[in-house]
This record gives C-alpha cells, structure tokens and sequence, in this order.
C-alpha cells in the first residue's frame, strides 16, 4: 500500500478556489451566461422557424460550394431528409444551435490563442502542456466546475463542449502558421510588410486548409459532448440518447444516435471539402 503520510489532496483548495469564484463574482457569471443564453435561443429560434427544405437547400448549396461533386451535395439533402423522416428535426435544430454556438466561441477563442502560440515560443510551450491536459482529460470532469459557476442548463452545456473542442484549432492553427513557407515570408518582409500586414495577408491565407482542418476536428469533438452535455440539462439528441439509456429503449436511443452520426457527416464533408478547395486553389496559383 502507498505510504499514508505521502499522499496530496488537491480536493480542498480546488474546491474552495470554486466556492470563492461563486462568492465573490457570482453576478459576473450569471450576466456572462445569461448573454451566452440569449444568442443561444436567438440562434435555436431562427433554425426551429425557418422551413425545414430550406435549411436543406442551404446545407447542400454550402456542400456544392465546398466540394463541388453532385453526388456529396445529393447525400447531404438525402442525410438531412432522413433525419426529417425519423422525427427527428426539432431535436437536431436544438443541437445544431449549441454546436453552432460552441464553435464560434471556439473560432473566437482558438484562432488568436493559436496565432499567439505560432509567434511566442514561450507561450507555446506554456499551451502545449496545457492544450494536453483539456484534451485527455474526461468530458464528465468539466460539467462539475461549469455546474458549480452557472448550474444547469444550455449554457454549461455549451462551456463543458468549448473547453473539451477548442484544443485542436488552436493545434492546427499554430501548425498551420508555422508550415508556411520561410521564403515566402522573408519575401513579402523584402517588399515592405509589416508583421501584421504579412500575418493577415500571408501567413493566415497559406494556413487555411490547416486551419479548416482544425475547425473540422473542433465541430468533430463538439457533437461527441452532445450526449454528455444532456446530463446537464441540454435539450436535442443527446437528451433523447439519454432518455433511451434511462428507459432501456433501444430504438429511441439508436434513432438518436443516427441523427448524430448524421449530423457529424454532414459537417464533416462540407468543412473538409472547404479546406480542400483552398488548398487545391493554393497549389494550382
């Protein structure tokens, strides 16, 4: 057995840290999730009201546009039919408007944290460590403190699932700012730029398809928190994941869980086939 005497609890001063941030700024964080929950209604009311083919036709024009093929643009109308026919339209609006959220907080918060970690190496090597641990450690770990700071609902929800997606587009776009070519920055430095004149007209173009990549891998994460965000109070498939597990009803769960994979799919090929068509556009200029 491991000595008695050696053992370390950080129980206490975590949870204390806890207690005080509730305490002393509690008001800060019901004002930060009440903002966070009106764009979340904002956003789920305007997919829950408008029409069903047209979100459909919006979905495969974004494919047509990032793939170019008829027969992934086809799949995808089909794929979003499908989940109409299983009755499951509604719920998925109500997930689409979380991931929806989660990930433009994660753009907001991934892409300047990434930037910054590809032109500081100390910051870089303070992230990386940190980037690890938000990445292995469990989903369910992160509804505890999110409970504690904003209690229950959609809004912890979306927190738990920005903190568990968001290390791959930082990932990515510090990888994708760091591959761009040496030459091709000294280059533009030659002409006259300045740094911020090449970050955004240089460096930020070149590393799109990365970064879409990256954006691909955060959107990938988010949906695998669906079912975990439900133990929270978030409404869609995932609540209905969990209604089947609580129930035993299998068909239930699995109806869900095929709207998930088809929502996954769905996302998966128009974010790749947008980052695909930028890097084909870069290497054929």
């Amino acid at each position: 057995m491991f000595p008695e005497q050696w053992r370390i609890s950080i129980r206490g001063p975590v949870n204390s840290f806890i207690e005080t941030l509730v305490t002393n700024y509690g008001f800060a964080f019901r004002a930060f999730a009440q903002s966070i929950l009106q764009a979340i209604i904002f956003v789920e009311t305007i997919l829950r009201a408008t029409p069903w083919w047209i979100l459909i036709l919006i979905f495969m024009v974004l494919a047509w546009l990032g793939t170019r093929r008829v027969v992934v643009t086809i799949t995808v109308g089909l794929l979003l039919l499908l989940i109409g026919v299983l009755g499951l339209w509604d719920l998925t609006m109500q997930t689409l408007a979380l991931m929806l959220i989660g990930t433009i907080v994660s753009i907001l918060i991934g892409i300047p944290i990434g930037i910054l970690a590809a032109k500081s190496r100390p910051f870089r090597n303070f992230a990386l460590p940190a980037l690890d641990v938000m990445q292995t450690m469990p989903g369910f770990v992160y509804l505890i403190p999110v409970m504690m700071l904003f209690g229950l609902g959609k809004v912890p929800a979306v927190l738990a699932t920005i903190i568990y997606a968001v290390p791959p587009l930082i990932r990515l776009t510090d990888l994708g700012i760091r591959q761009v070519d040496a030459e091709v920055v000294e280059a533009a430095t030659a002409f006259g730029g300045s740094p911020r004149q090449i970050l955004w007209g240089v460096e930020l173009p070149l590393a799109v398809p990365t970064i879409m990549a990256g954006l691909n891998q955060t959107i990938m994460m988010a949906l695998s928190m669906v079912v975990v965000a439900s133990m929270i109070g978030a409404r869609g498939l995932g609540e209905q994941v969990l209604n089947g597990i609580q129930t035993l009803d299998v068909g239930k769960g699995l109806e869900a869980g095929i709207g998930i994979v088809v929502l996954a799919v769905v996302l998966d090929r128009i974010t790749q086939g947008f980052g695909r068509t930028r890097k084909s556009e870069q290497t054929n200029g």
